[in-house]
């Protein structure tokens, strides 16, 4: 891994939701989900056709994403540009996710 400026405070934080938060609104489907490690927000990934997860960084510029659906066990810092070793420190669904791929 990298060096991230921000692996050192990353928080624990609750999901916001049961799947992509603005694809559950909308209807719409995704891949893989991703989850803010600064507020909780549940998005979509960068193969799926929104990219709510990239689009909550831009809008928010909350640093780090975890892989979420499927727990990965890595984030990604999009400052950085960097993964983040997450092993131990990973989020617990809150309940069952959605399949879509």
């Amino acid at each position: 891994m990298d060096e991230c400026a921000h692996a050192e405070d990353i928080p624990v934080v609750t999901p916001s939701a049961l799947g992509c938060e603005e694809c559950l609104k909308s209807g719409s489907t995704w891949v893989h989900l991703r989850l803010c490690r600064t507020c909780g927000h549940v998005g979509c990934c960068d193969d799926s056709p929104n990219k709510h997860a990239t689009r909550h960084f831009k809008a928010t510029g909350h640093p780090v994403i975890e892989g979420y659906d499927p727990p990965e066990g890595w984030g990604w810092c999009y400052i950085d540009e960097c993964f983040i070793d997450l092993e131990g420190n990973v989020t617990p669904h809150n309940g069952p996710i959605p399949r879509y791929y």
